[in-house]
Protein backbone atom coordinates (compact mmCIF):
# COMPACT_ATOMS: atom_id res chain seq x y z
CA UNK A 1 0.00 0.00 0.00
CA UNK A 2 1.53 3.42 -1.24
CA UNK A 3 1.00 5.84 2.24
CA UNK A 4 1.58 9.60 0.95
CA UNK A 5 4.61 11.01 3.08
CA UNK A 6 2.31 14.00 4.49
CA UNK A 7 -0.22 10.95 6.22
CA UNK A 8 3.34 9.16 7.27
CA UNK A 9 4.40 11.94 8.65
CA UNK A 10 1.22 12.33 10.93
CA UNK A 11 0.83 9.09 11.91
CA UNK A 12 4.58 9.45 13.67
CA UNK A 13 4.04 12.94 15.32
CA UNK A 14 0.04 14.52 15.33
CA UNK A 15 1.71 18.26 16.65
CA UNK A 16 1.29 19.22 12.68
CA UNK A 17 -2.84 17.94 12.56
CA UNK A 18 -3.77 19.68 15.77
CA UNK A 19 -2.21 23.00 14.48
CA UNK A 20 -3.77 22.36 11.26
CA UNK A 21 -7.12 22.28 13.28
CA UNK A 22 -6.32 25.29 15.27
CA UNK A 23 -5.97 27.30 11.79
CA UNK A 24 -9.25 26.19 10.73
CA UNK A 25 -10.40 26.81 13.91
CA UNK A 26 -9.23 30.37 13.29
CA UNK A 27 -10.35 30.55 10.02
CA UNK A 28 -14.44 29.90 11.10
CA UNK A 29 -13.69 31.86 14.35
CA UNK A 30 -12.52 35.01 12.69
CA UNK A 31 -15.79 34.97 10.19
CA UNK A 32 -18.01 34.26 13.44
CA UNK A 33 -16.22 37.34 14.62
CA UNK A 34 -17.05 39.77 12.02
CA UNK A 35 -19.71 42.23 13.15
CA UNK A 36 -22.23 41.11 10.42
CA UNK A 37 -22.05 37.29 11.54
CA UNK A 38 -21.79 37.94 14.88
CA UNK A 39 -25.32 40.20 14.76
CA UNK A 40 -26.98 37.18 13.07
CA UNK A 41 -25.75 34.71 16.02
CA UNK A 42 -27.24 37.36 18.41
CA UNK A 43 -30.34 36.74 16.52
CA UNK A 44 -30.48 33.06 16.71
CA UNK A 45 -29.62 33.24 20.34
CA UNK A 46 -32.82 35.22 20.75
CA UNK A 47 -34.77 33.32 17.91
CA UNK A 48 -34.14 30.20 20.22
CA UNK A 49 -35.62 31.80 23.31
CA UNK A 50 -38.86 32.72 21.99
CA UNK A 51 -38.11 35.79 20.23
CA UNK A 52 -40.24 36.22 16.73
CA UNK A 53 -37.85 36.74 13.70
CA UNK A 54 -39.16 40.32 12.75
CA UNK A 55 -37.60 41.04 16.70
CA UNK A 56 -34.19 39.56 15.16
CA UNK A 57 -33.34 42.27 12.94
CA UNK A 58 -30.14 40.82 11.32
CA UNK A 59 -31.03 37.46 11.31
CA UNK A 60 -34.41 38.15 9.58
CA UNK A 61 -32.51 40.71 6.89
CA UNK A 62 -31.13 37.18 5.65
CA UNK A 63 -34.97 36.37 4.57
CA UNK A 64 -35.79 39.45 3.60
CA UNK A 65 -36.46 39.41 -0.36
CA UNK A 66 -36.10 43.04 -0.60
CA UNK A 67 -32.30 42.37 1.26
CA UNK A 68 -29.51 40.82 -0.90
CA UNK A 69 -27.33 40.49 2.63
CA UNK A 70 -27.78 36.28 2.39
CA UNK A 71 -25.51 35.48 -0.20
CA UNK A 72 -22.70 38.00 0.65
CA UNK A 73 -22.54 36.71 4.15
CA UNK A 74 -22.76 32.92 3.06
CA UNK A 75 -19.58 33.79 0.47
CA UNK A 76 -17.93 34.97 2.84
CA UNK A 77 -17.66 32.23 4.71
CA UNK A 78 -17.46 30.08 1.61
CA UNK A 79 -14.04 31.91 1.28
CA UNK A 80 -12.79 31.96 4.41
CA UNK A 81 -13.19 28.17 4.71
CA UNK A 82 -11.88 27.50 0.98
CA UNK A 83 -9.01 29.78 2.19
CA UNK A 84 -8.31 27.36 5.70
CA UNK A 85 -8.42 24.27 3.65
CA UNK A 86 -6.18 25.58 1.35
CA UNK A 87 -3.71 26.31 3.95
CA UNK A 88 -4.69 23.29 5.44
CA UNK A 89 -6.13 20.75 2.80
CA UNK A 90 -5.55 17.63 5.79
CA UNK A 91 -8.36 19.12 8.11
CA UNK A 92 -11.93 19.21 8.11
CA UNK A 93 -13.89 22.44 9.17
CA UNK A 94 -15.63 22.16 12.63
CA UNK A 95 -18.36 22.24 11.58
CA UNK A 96 -21.60 19.90 11.70
CA UNK A 97 -22.21 18.47 8.71
CA UNK A 98 -24.50 15.84 6.81
CA UNK A 99 -24.27 14.12 2.91
CA UNK A 100 -25.98 10.92 1.47
CA UNK A 101 -24.61 11.50 -1.74
CA UNK A 102 -27.54 13.99 -2.49
CA UNK A 103 -28.28 16.32 -0.52
CA UNK A 104 -25.64 17.64 1.78
CA UNK A 105 -26.29 20.14 4.91
CA UNK A 106 -23.38 22.34 6.53
CA UNK A 107 -24.43 23.98 10.14
CA UNK A 108 -23.46 27.35 10.31
CA UNK A 109 -24.57 28.40 13.76
CA UNK A 110 -27.08 26.77 16.38
CA UNK A 111 -28.61 28.23 19.19
CA UNK A 112 -31.21 25.92 21.64
CA UNK A 113 -33.51 24.38 19.10
CA UNK A 114 -32.41 27.12 16.49
CA UNK A 115 -30.38 25.71 13.64
CA UNK A 116 -29.15 27.84 10.59
CA UNK A 117 -27.50 25.60 7.57
CA UNK A 118 -26.38 25.40 4.28
CA UNK A 119 -27.98 22.79 2.44
CA UNK A 120 -26.99 21.69 -1.24
CA UNK A 121 -29.30 19.49 -3.58
CA UNK A 122 -27.34 17.77 -6.23
CA UNK A 123 -30.00 17.28 -9.54
CA UNK A 124 -28.51 14.80 -10.97
CA UNK A 125 -28.58 12.90 -8.08
CA UNK A 126 -31.87 13.57 -7.06
CA UNK A 127 -33.19 12.68 -10.81
CA UNK A 128 -31.81 9.23 -9.66
CA UNK A 129 -33.48 8.43 -7.23
CA UNK A 130 -37.29 6.59 -7.25
CA UNK A 131 -40.11 8.82 -6.91
CA UNK A 132 -40.65 9.79 -3.17
CA UNK A 133 -44.10 7.78 -2.03
CA UNK A 134 -43.98 9.50 1.57
CA UNK A 135 -43.92 13.32 2.76
CA UNK A 136 -43.22 13.66 6.53
CA UNK A 137 -44.35 16.72 8.39
CA UNK A 138 -41.80 17.86 11.78
CA UNK A 139 -43.61 20.39 14.52
CA UNK A 140 -40.51 23.50 13.16
CA UNK A 141 -40.88 26.62 11.81
CA UNK A 142 -38.85 26.71 8.77
CA UNK A 143 -37.95 29.75 7.00
CA UNK A 144 -35.53 29.29 3.32
CA UNK A 145 -34.27 31.42 1.14
CA UNK A 146 -32.56 30.20 -2.12
CA UNK A 147 -29.01 31.05 -2.73
CA UNK A 148 -28.44 29.44 -6.02
CA UNK A 149 -29.50 27.09 -8.40
CA UNK A 150 -33.25 26.50 -9.22
CA UNK A 151 -36.18 24.00 -8.72
CA UNK A 152 -39.59 22.90 -9.20
CA UNK A 153 -40.93 22.06 -5.79
CA UNK A 154 -44.39 21.27 -4.13
CA UNK A 155 -45.88 22.58 -1.33
CA UNK A 156 -47.60 20.22 0.82
CA UNK A 157 -50.41 20.87 3.17
CA UNK A 158 -51.67 18.22 5.63
CA UNK A 159 -55.15 18.35 7.25
CA UNK A 160 -55.26 15.56 10.21
CA UNK A 161 -58.49 13.69 9.10
CA UNK A 162 -57.60 11.08 12.94
CA UNK A 163 -55.29 9.55 14.56
CA UNK A 164 -54.01 7.59 11.42
CA UNK A 165 -54.99 9.51 8.10
CA UNK A 166 -54.54 12.83 6.73
CA UNK A 167 -56.10 14.73 3.64
CA UNK A 168 -52.85 15.63 1.59
CA UNK A 169 -53.24 18.56 -0.84
CA UNK A 170 -50.44 19.56 -3.69
CA UNK A 171 -49.56 22.76 -4.91
CA UNK A 172 -46.72 23.43 -7.75
CA UNK A 173 -43.87 26.09 -6.53
CA UNK A 174 -41.07 26.97 -8.90
CA UNK A 175 -37.93 27.81 -6.65
CA UNK A 176 -35.32 30.98 -8.13
CA UNK A 177 -32.47 32.75 -6.57
CA UNK A 178 -33.32 35.30 -3.85
CA UNK A 179 -36.85 33.68 -2.94
CA UNK A 180 -37.96 32.80 0.62
CA UNK A 181 -40.31 30.41 1.74
CA UNK A 182 -41.59 30.55 5.19
CA UNK A 183 -43.91 27.25 6.34
CA UNK A 184 -45.33 25.47 9.28
CA UNK A 185 -43.44 22.48 9.56
CA UNK A 186 -46.14 20.85 11.08
CA UNK A 187 -48.65 21.60 8.44
CA UNK A 188 -47.19 21.98 5.75
CA UNK A 189 -43.99 20.27 3.38
CA UNK A 190 -41.87 20.94 0.42
CA UNK A 191 -41.29 18.17 -1.86
CA UNK A 192 -38.56 19.09 -4.24
CA UNK A 193 -38.75 17.58 -7.91
CA UNK A 194 -36.50 18.41 -11.03
CA UNK A 195 -33.49 20.59 -9.66
CA UNK A 196 -31.12 22.57 -12.32
CA UNK A 197 -27.91 21.67 -11.49
CA UNK A 198 -27.30 22.01 -8.13
CA UNK A 199 -29.89 23.94 -5.36
CA UNK A 200 -28.44 26.07 -2.46
CA UNK A 201 -30.18 27.60 0.22
CA UNK A 202 -29.71 29.11 3.36
CA UNK A 203 -32.31 27.42 6.04
CA UNK A 204 -33.54 28.43 9.41
CA UNK A 205 -35.58 25.86 11.39
CA UNK A 206 -36.81 26.30 15.13
CA UNK A 207 -37.97 22.95 16.09
CA UNK A 208 -40.97 23.01 18.56
CA UNK A 209 -40.46 20.35 20.88
CA UNK A 210 -43.86 20.41 22.47
CA UNK A 211 -46.00 20.34 19.92
CA UNK A 212 -46.04 17.17 18.84
CA UNK A 213 -44.61 14.43 17.31
CA UNK A 214 -43.08 14.02 13.77
CA UNK A 215 -45.27 12.15 10.83
CA UNK A 216 -44.73 10.64 8.07
CA UNK A 217 -47.69 10.08 5.63
CA UNK A 218 -47.60 8.10 2.19
CA UNK A 219 -48.28 10.56 -0.69
CA UNK A 220 -51.32 8.36 -2.54
CA UNK A 221 -53.90 8.50 0.24
CA UNK A 222 -52.16 9.88 3.47
CA UNK A 223 -52.33 7.02 5.75
CA UNK A 224 -49.94 7.57 8.78
CA UNK A 225 -46.57 5.56 7.33
CA UNK A 226 -44.64 6.05 10.70
CA UNK A 227 -44.73 8.28 13.84
CA UNK A 228 -41.65 9.34 15.66
CA UNK A 229 -40.84 12.15 18.65
CA UNK A 230 -39.88 14.92 16.90
CA UNK A 231 -36.97 16.00 20.16
CA UNK A 232 -34.24 13.88 20.67
CA UNK A 233 -35.14 14.10 24.68
CA UNK A 234 -37.79 12.53 24.03
CA UNK A 235 -36.71 10.01 21.29
CA UNK A 236 -34.61 9.39 24.49
CA UNK A 237 -37.06 8.87 26.88
CA UNK A 238 -39.37 6.63 24.71
CA UNK A 239 -36.21 4.26 23.93
CA UNK A 240 -35.53 3.80 27.52
CA UNK A 241 -39.06 3.13 28.44
CA UNK A 242 -39.22 0.54 26.05
CA UNK A 243 -36.28 -0.52 27.35
CA UNK A 244 -37.23 -0.75 30.56
CA UNK A 245 -40.60 -2.23 29.37
CA UNK A 246 -39.30 -4.90 27.86
CA UNK A 247 -37.14 -5.83 31.01
CA UNK A 248 -39.81 -6.08 33.39
CA UNK A 249 -38.51 -3.52 35.46
CA UNK A 250 -42.01 -2.92 37.39
CA UNK A 251 -38.92 -0.77 39.85
CA UNK A 252 -39.34 1.99 37.21
CA UNK A 253 -42.95 2.26 36.89
CA UNK A 254 -43.38 5.44 39.60
CA UNK A 255 -40.54 6.97 37.42
CA UNK A 256 -42.20 6.41 34.22
CA UNK A 257 -45.93 7.76 36.26
CA UNK A 258 -44.05 10.98 36.71
CA UNK A 259 -43.01 11.32 33.27
CA UNK A 260 -46.86 10.96 31.99
CA UNK A 261 -48.21 13.25 34.60
CA UNK A 262 -45.50 15.84 34.11
CA UNK A 263 -45.33 18.96 31.29
CA UNK A 264 -43.88 17.67 27.76
CA UNK A 265 -44.88 16.32 24.83
CA UNK A 266 -48.24 14.48 24.42
CA UNK A 267 -46.91 11.74 22.46
CA UNK A 268 -44.51 10.79 25.06
CA UNK A 269 -46.54 11.25 28.12
CA UNK A 270 -49.50 8.84 26.16
CA UNK A 271 -46.38 6.20 25.65
CA UNK A 272 -45.60 6.90 28.95
CA UNK A 273 -49.20 5.88 30.36
CA UNK A 274 -48.75 2.67 27.38
CA UNK A 275 -45.31 1.28 29.47
CA UNK A 276 -46.71 1.86 32.76
CA UNK A 277 -49.84 0.30 32.62
CA UNK A 278 -47.92 -2.50 30.91
CA UNK A 279 -45.49 -2.72 34.26
CA UNK A 280 -47.50 -1.47 36.95
CA UNK A 281 -50.93 -1.59 36.55
CA UNK A 282 -52.26 -0.55 40.11
CA UNK A 283 -49.30 2.28 39.30
CA UNK A 284 -50.13 2.92 35.58
CA UNK A 285 -53.98 3.23 36.61
CA UNK A 286 -53.37 5.42 39.10
CA UNK A 287 -51.57 7.77 36.56
CA UNK A 288 -54.20 7.52 34.07
CA UNK A 289 -56.89 8.69 36.52
CA UNK A 290 -54.81 11.20 37.46
CA UNK A 291 -54.07 12.61 33.42
CA UNK A 292 -58.05 11.62 32.48
CA UNK A 293 -59.32 13.98 35.55
CA UNK A 294 -57.48 17.00 34.65
CA UNK A 295 -59.29 19.20 32.48
CA UNK A 296 -56.90 21.08 31.28
CA UNK A 297 -54.96 18.22 30.05
CA UNK A 298 -54.60 17.53 26.24
CA UNK A 299 -54.43 14.30 27.08
CA UNK A 300 -57.75 13.92 28.94
CA UNK A 301 -60.22 13.21 26.40
CA UNK A 302 -58.40 10.04 25.17
CA UNK A 303 -57.20 9.09 28.76
CA UNK A 304 -60.66 9.31 30.14
CA UNK A 305 -61.73 6.87 26.74
CA UNK A 306 -58.70 4.18 27.74
CA UNK A 307 -59.93 4.53 31.53
CA UNK A 308 -63.61 3.79 30.76
CA UNK A 309 -62.81 1.21 28.41
CA UNK A 310 -60.25 -0.78 30.63
CA UNK A 311 -62.94 -0.46 34.11
CA UNK A 312 -65.56 -2.05 31.37
CA UNK A 313 -63.05 -5.02 30.17
CA UNK A 314 -61.63 -5.10 33.70
CA UNK A 315 -64.26 -4.69 36.49
CA UNK A 316 -61.66 -5.30 39.58
CA UNK A 317 -59.69 -1.82 38.40
CA UNK A 318 -62.53 -0.14 39.67
CA UNK A 319 -61.78 -1.14 43.23
CA UNK A 320 -58.37 0.91 42.16
CA UNK A 321 -60.26 4.23 42.38
CA UNK A 322 -59.17 6.78 44.45
CA UNK A 323 -60.79 7.15 47.53
CA UNK A 324 -62.85 10.68 47.58
CA UNK A 325 -62.40 11.12 50.86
Amino acid sequence: MIVHPDLRALRSDDAPQRQTQEELYRAVGAWRETSEVAAVLAGLARYAEGASLADCAALAALFDEASDLALPLTRAFAAAAAQGLAAAPLGYLPLRHFSDGVISTLLLGHAGSVTLSLVAVDGAGLAARPSPIAVDFRPSDVTERVLAGAAEAELISCRSLGDRLAELSRAPLALLPGQVIRRDGARTAMLLGEVTCCLVTLRLQRRRADDGPTREYALADGRLLHQAASNPRDSRLELTMALLGRMGRADAAPHIANLARAGGSTAMRWQALRECLALDTAEGFAALTAVATSPEDPLAPIAGTLRAQLVETYPQLGALEPCPA
